[in-house]
């Protein structure tokens, strides 16, 4: 589901002082409900399991066609990438957060998606191609439609490259909105859901030092 802007500007996340010069472009509820220890488990789903956003017959056609015109069109090239076309965000980082583990890169996707930086309740992603420079920001929230609960927030914050990137942002919006967000996020919760049990185990064993046996 899309929530407003707010949704993201009314948190203190670290992101807010290192890309204020980024735009925000969605703001989706994550159907990933789960305790305040769970966080690192949904990260570690995105980085590891980001195929499952092409399960679906939409989401793989559109997936296909947008690889292919950018192979066709330049638009991945490695001068257009990270640390060639724009500097990499870790560059603005302040020093606390050098300091931390930066968290996984995405594994599976044509475009390097390479983390920023992880804290206990924020991780952050980053691609450029020759259209844009993307963020992907993931929280954890409280959920208020389970008290004492948390649940996931991905917001996307873009830099489009001059106008041309402005009219492609334009142009694809419609195809992210009904089939790439929403297929991805449908995937994510069915495999949320499937591997509850699991971190249920992880974090019986992490808090009473036992191992089942």
């Amino acid at each position: 589901m899309r929530l407003p802007r707010t949704a993201h500007t009314s948190r203190p996340w670290r992101i807010h002082e290192i890309a204020p010069d980024f735009k925000i472009e969605d703001v989706w509820r994550m159907p990933t409900p789960g305790g305040p220890d769970d966080f690192p488990h949904l990260v570690d789903q995105m980085a590891n399991g980001v195929e499952a956003h092409r399960s679906a017959a939409v989401s793989r056609f559109l997936f296909a066609v947008r690889w292919k015109l950018g192979a066709v069109l330049g638009w991945d090239s490695f001068d257009a990438s990270l640390g060639a076309r724009v500097p990499t965000l870790r560059d603005r980082l302040p020093a606390d957060l050098r300091e931390v583990p930066r968290g996984p890169d995405l594994k599976g996707v044509p475009i390097p998606f390479l983390s920023v930086y992880q804290t206990h309740d924020e991780w952050v992603a980053e691609m450029a191609n020759r259209t844009v420079h993307g963020l992907m920001h993931v929280g954890w929230v409280p959920d208020t439609k389970a008290p004492g609960g948390y649940r996931g927030q991905m917001t996307v914050l873009v830099k489009p490259n001059g106008a041309f990137g402005t009219l492609y942002m334009a142009g694809i919006k419609p195809f992210r909105y009904l089939g790439i967000y929403q297929q991805m996020l449908l995937a994510l919760g069915r495999e949320w859901r499937a591997t509850a049990a699991r971190r249920s185990t992880a974090e019986t064993t992490r808090t009473t030092g036992t191992t089942g046996r």
